[in-house]
């Protein structure tokens, strides 16, 4: 959710019109997280001010303002320092538009401008006290807050830095956020931190770097609160001397350096692969091209340093090549990125599974109470659809919940859990609160994610990086099959010592080498499922039932079809038809139903003809050469035949490319839904 972008040039020239191509280069590539209002800020050409444009809508409209409002001139004249900050909004606090748009400003005179990921949740108290000192707010959001937070300290405390002045700000506030903040007081220099949301630095230079870790910096500080009632005296906070609190890092003796701010990686690739993920509470700044990174608390688990990063992502995986949608590319990915889920892990020719991950804990998971597998959305779908094989494989219970759910009842947790959290980004907001949750309780954290650096990856105790490979569009589809893919392999893995299951390894171990070919077999269904699409996308309803281990499916496809194409669809289990839902069913009601020949086969065909003798005309998936379910159906869809516990990988993929087509046909924006936001980081 929202994104943050900002562009640093020391000793690098560049014009104020390469900075804007720039940050608006860099929001296109954060467009996938979803939002709904832009801006960009940048200074003057006589550097004496910042200049603002913010828009609703997409990043092409931000584009064509900045066309309209800089022309060539002093804009183009090259700066060897600038920094500009830009910035796409998902609302929280306040309606999609201009004035309630990032970044937001301290004062008339822009002297400090802030771009905020997350929620500011006690930003009414810090707003209270402003307003009493004379500040006046003109947007509804409670980032702006922050903004004359840091004008106010600077007005009382004239002496600072630019560091310490953002650091006693981010003292005051509570809630989760990624700022970056630049000022025409300090011009120049950039400050960022983050809190419970992602954010990163990159850095590019001429010549390789001194050192690969950045020394992390301490400096005392009282995180007393300022409330609405204290005068700003009373909550003057205490920090070291400047010579004592600050230390510099110089990547290179000439000091030539560019450095960028940002949300994901996929903003920064095209730059540079060489990164530094902050932690909660560190706060980075740039000052004469000297990065310093401080944290506002020292812990007893703190390291030394933190880590420069160097980035496998190739730019070629974040553009869309020669399909018309993110989306679309990422579902014909699935041959490859389940192949890669499954590279230097499974070994077929000795019929073995090696998570590197998670090696060293197997002995502790196998002497567990019970497995809990804990995501949202997607990644919920995810553990539904491999819950029945990893019990029949560990022979433990295990116990599948929605993290917003977890939370709200308080479960109850023990030290001897192993808790899975399954999550695309790995930020997750709901998930990483559930995470902390369970690692206070003592419980084995297992992280299950796409993202190396993101949050649940680096708190976890052990994890599988199910390397899917980027994906951009915020409906998600070969991030689930590889979430599928790594919780079987974890299944595998938990059972190879035991001689009464290695029939059944052996049958899925098979199963898995063939499955590439299998879901490439799949999407050449593309045209009939397009055929279908168009008899569908002017119903308002769609019903999908199964049963086994295609509930999963029913309930995904179910989601992507609300997601996409904004037509409500339910996922129902054919076992429960008859306890309610039989009576939606009529000629004109749409039903997809998942039939194929495994354990459930006898119970899915008593569903399928409870819907025919209600005058259904059900639209069926079934296994290839299936004449006897296919005589039940008005249309149908043809898999191949694999294993019982992988059907849903395979019959998961007509259904997206089923709310893929409707989307489409229904005009609707494919790779980024109204309302809704790849990472989800708030609560």
């Amino acid at each position: 959710m929202c994104g943050i972008f900002a562009y640093l040039n020391y000793l690098t020239p560049k014009s104020r019109l390469e900075v804007l191509d720039l940050l608006v280069t860099g929001l296109k590539r954060l467009e996938y997280r979803g939002y709904d209002s832009t801006g960009v800020a940048i200074d003057s050409p006589d550097n004496k001010n910042i200049v603002m444009v913010k828009r609703t809508g997409k990043v092409k409209v931000l584009e064509e303002a900045i066309q309209e409002h800089f022309s060539a001139g002093d804009y183009s004249e090259p700066v060897m320092t600038h920094i500009g900050i830009a910035h796409t909004r998902w609302a929280t606090h306040g309606v999609p538009c201009e004035r309630n748009s990032h970044p937001h400003r301290s004062d008339d005179g822009n002297g400090f401008v802030v771009v905020h990921n997350g929620i500011i949740t006690n930003y009414n108290d810090v707003k209270t006290f402003l307003a009493k000192r004379g500040y006046e707010f003109e947007s509804d959001t409670d980032t702006e807050v922050f903004a004359k937070l840091v004008h106010h300290l600077w007005k009382t405390h004239p002496t600072y830095s630019f560091r310490e002045l953002v650091e006693q700000a981010i003292l005051q506030v509570e809630g989760a956020f990624a700022i970056a903040v630049k000022s025409k007081h300090f011009p120049g220099e950039c400050v960022a931190s983050r809190r419970s949301s992602p954010l990163l630095v990159g850095i590019k230079t001429k010549t390789r770097l001194a050192t690969d870790h950045i020394p992390i910096l301490y400096g005392k500080a009282d995180d007393k609160k300022l409330g609405p009632d204290q005068d700003s005296d009373s909550g003057k906070p205490q920090v070291l001397p400047r010579s004592e609190s600050t230390s510099e890092f110089m990547p290179l003796e000439e000091k030539e350096v560019e450095y960028f701010f940002a949300s994901d990686a996929s903003a920064v690739i095209e730059h540079t692969n060489r990164v530094i993920y902050l932690e909660d509470d560190d706060v980075a700044a740039v000052r004469d091209g000297t990065l310093s990174i401080h944290r506002l608390k020292k812990s007893l688990d703190d390291p030394h340093a933190r880590e420069i990063t160097t980035l496998k992502m190739e730019i070629q995986q974040i553009m869309k090549g020669n399909y018309d949608y993110f989306m679309q590319k990422e579902i014909f990915e699935q041959p490859d990125s389940v192949v890669n889920t499954m590279r230097g892990r499974v070994r077929f020719d000795g019929n073995a599974i090696v998570l590197g991950g998670i090696k060293e804990y197997i002995p502790e998971i196998k002497r567990c109470r019970r497995l809990m597998l804990i995501g949202c959305g997607t990644s919920y779908h995810s553990a539904v659809a491999t819950r029945q094989l990893l019990e029949e494989l560990t022979e433990l219970p295990v116990m599948v919940e929605l993290a917003s759910d977890f939370l709200d009842r308080n479960t109850p947790i023990f030290r001897d859990d192993v808790c899975f959290f399954i999550s695309q980004s790995g930020e997750t907001a709901d998930t990483l609160m559930a995470l902390r949750y369970c690692k206070q309780r003592g419980a084995l954290i297992v992280g299950i994610t796409n993202t190396v650096g993101s949050s649940i990856c680096r708190e976890s105790h052990c994890g599988v990086h199910i390397n899917a490979g980027p994906e951009i569009g915020v409906a998600s589809t070969k991030a689930y099959t590889s979430q599928f893919i790594s919780l079987v392999m974890f299944a595998l893995v938990m059972s190879e010592d035991r001689l009464s299951l290695q029939q059944r390894r052996l049958e899925i171990l098979q199963a898995l080498s063939k499955l590439a070919d299998q879901i490439r077999a799949v999407l050449k269904l593309d045209s009939k499922v397009q055929e279908l699409a168009k008899d569908l996308y002017q119903h308002k309803s769609l019903l999908i039932m199964g049963r086994g281990y295609n509930f999963a499916t029913c309930l995904e496809g179910a989601l992507k079809v609300k997601e996409l194409t904004y037509m409500h669809s339910e996922g129902i289990m054919a076992g429960e038809l008859k306890h309610g839902p039989l009576a939606l069913v009529d000629d004109s009601m749409p039903v997809l139903m998942i039939v194929l020949r495994d354990p459930v086969y006898v119970k899915c065909m008593n569903a399928l003809q409870q819907v025919t003798s209600r005058k259904g005309c059900p639209i069926i998936i079934c296994e290839e050469g299936d004449e006897e379910t296919q005589a039940f159906s008005s249309r149908h869809l043809e898999i191949p035949r694999t294993v019982d516990c992988l059907q849903g990988i395979l019959t998961v993929i007509p259904m997206q490319l089923l709310s893929y087509h409707i989307a489409v046909l229904r005009g609707c924006d494919v790779d980024c839904p109204r309302n809704l936001a790849k990472s989800v980081t708030v609560e």
